[in-house]
């Protein structure tokens, strides 16, 4: 494993790196954006477009370098009237830094799990409307041919995958190049 992307769950990172200790992790950049919107953090309806902006600016950025400028901008400007929202870019940086290692192709392979958020709803969807099982055997069972009808849906090519392959190669060393 090269690298994993996770939602916010406590442990996870730990329980990644115990088992890769040489993984990359990087946090959901969606699971930030997200939190920082929160009604909690009180940002109004008006200013929200405005304020998605300026984050697009941040998770956008060429380099990590000008990713913090933009969160260097976006606390200037915003910071006083909403500093729990920034707060939360400010706390989750070490989790998302990873994905400015890489090219822009490779990062919109990482920076957020709604993939497998995703798979984990189609699954769901066949279970819910059976409250019991025989089995677990039968649990496994539907799982599995679940699984196989949504890997036929699963026929999109990565686009630029050569290029993101050789990427990795530089990136990753013999961890890559073992399997080329």
């Amino acid at each position: 494993m090269l690298i994993a992307t996770s939602d916010d769950l406590p442990g996870v990172e730990d329980a990644i790196k115990s088992v890769y200790p040489e993984v990359e992790y990087q946090g959901c950049v969606i699971h930030v954006i997200r939190n920082s919107l929160m009604i909690v953090h009180n940002i109004s309806y008006q200013d929200r477009k405005e304020f998605s902006k300026w984050l697009k600016s941040i998770y956008q950025a060429p380099t990590e370098e000008a990713a913090l400028a933009s969160l260097d901008k976006l606390k200037e400007h915003w910071g006083d009237e909403y500093p729990l929202a920034v707060g939360v870019w400010e706390r989750n940086w070490d989790r998302i830094r990873t994905m400015f290692r890489f090219s822009a192709e490779i990062r919109r392979l990482i920076y957020t799990t709604n993939p497998i958020e995703s798979y984990n709803r189609q699954l769901r969807k066949v279970t819910k409307n059976r409250s019991l099982f025989p089995t677990d055997t039968s649990v496994l069972k539907l799982l599995y041919l679940a699984t196989q009808e949504i890997l036929k849906k699963w026929t999109m090519k990565i686009k630029h995958w050569n290029q993101i392959l050789a990427q990795f190669s530089i990136h990753f060393g013999e961890r890559v190049t073992e399997y080329l």
